[in-house]
């Protein structure tokens, strides 16, 4: 079991999240912000190829082929979140009703937020929209957590570029890097400081890098080996930068 009290800063993890959920302990998490598979690489065209500019990547990545049932995380989502704990998930429009279908039922409060990328991909066939909105499902029930900002700051509806420039981890490069400033906007409405914030999809620690920088705990796990040594890197620079020391904890 995972001794939550000893988690001063953070604790990544590098295995299958479906088995490390069990070791933490019931009502533990303050919030769970994560961004797993949408499961559209199976819709993927191929990557396109330009000679006058990079490659347009449109199957995303090997791991994005895993199917994804939502229902599988219905059990363990409910026992290890706090009474104040909120869910927000990153998703696809095609798992968007299925997140509805099993967590509806069981949260008092189900809505979603949509993230806009005011840079996104652009349409070179111009056959299509653009690709510029992702979805987000929240969840929560009475008496949760709730910073609420000024009326014009909570909009479920957040306009960001995509990650660009430093932010941008060029190796090893996640296809669905999510920018700093979504995350902390999420962050900061949904926990209070010293919360302890779960991502079970770490990617390459843009969650923990956001839960840091805003003084939340966190927890992070991630089976993919190449992302979560960047994000052991990653986050131990995040806290050098702090005022205080670092105490870095990883397995």
């Amino acid at each position: 079991m995972i001794d939550v009290n000893a988690i001063e800063d953070y604790l990544l993890l590098h295995g299958d999240c479906m088995e490390y959920l069990k070791e933490i302990p019931d009502g533990s998490i303050d919030l769970i912000l994560c961004d797993p598979p949408y499961n559209l690489a199976k819709y993927s065209t191929g990557n396109m190829q330009f000679n006058w500019r990079s490659e347009i990547n449109n199957d995303l990545a090997e791991w994005d082929l895993v199917e994804l049932n939502p229902a599988d995380f219905v059990k363990d989502f409910k026992r290890i979140l706090s009474p104040t704990g909120n869910i927000f998930i990153f998703t696809g429009y095609n798992l968007f009703g299925k997140w509805h279908e099993v967590f509806d039922k069981e949260f008092d409060t189900f809505q979603f937020m949509v993230w806009h990328k005011t840079n996104p991909v652009p349409s070179i066939r111009k056959s299509s929209f653009l690709n510029s909105c992702e979805l987000i499902v929240c969840m929560w029930n009475k008496g949760h957590t709730w910073n609420f900002l000024k009326q014009s700051q909570m909009h479920n509806f957040i306009e960001a570029p995509i990650c660009m420039g430093q932010e941008r981890l060029k190796y090893p490069k996640h296809p669905t890097q999510k920018p700093l400033s979504v995350l902390r906007h999420i962050i900061e409405i949904a926990s209070n400081e010293n919360d302890l914030v779960l991502d079970m999809f770490m990617g390459v620690g843009s969650t923990g890098v956001a839960a840091l920088n805003l003084n939340r705990r966190f927890i992070g796990i991630e089976i993919d080996k190449e992302y979560y040594t960047a994000s052991v890197k990653r986050i131990k620079e995040a806290v050098s930068e702090k005022d205080y020391p670092s105490r870095t904890k990883t397995h």
